[in-house]
């Protein structure tokens, strides 16, 4: 139960969350159209267009260096070392278990016979 409200909350959120998002770029848009009103009566279109062009591409390529630096943390990656030592110990478990689970099996499959 606790699992499928915590799943309807995520759904919640995630819809919200893509309503702002479309919200936001919308705004950006706006932004966009009011500044380039404004520098186009002092400047020529082309010129405005270049500005754009070049603010926009700076933004998008210190983002992009800023993603591609941001690496797992310390935190995250012995999180992750303590994940695959339970997955492991969780597998080696099992397979003792079964191993032991077929030799009684023999065991007494011997005894009957």
């Amino acid at each position: 139960m606790r699992l499928n409200h915590k799943a309807k909350r995520t759904v919640v959120r995630l819809v919200l969350a893509c309503c702002a998002a479309v919200l936001l770029l919308g705004a950006l848009a706006f932004l966009h159209v009011a500044v380039w009103f404004w520098l186009r009566e002092s400047l020529a279109v082309q010129y405005v267009a270049l500005i754009f062009a070049a603010v926009d591409l700076v933004i998008g390529v210190i983002l992009a260096v800023l993603a591609d630096r941001y690496a797992p943390g310390e935190v995250e990656l012995e999180a992750l070392a303590v994940r695959r030592r339970a997955l492991d110990d969780a597998t080696d478990s099992l397979t003792i278990s079964a191993s032991l689970v077929r030799l009684l099996e023999q065991w007494i499959f011997r005894q009957k016979g």
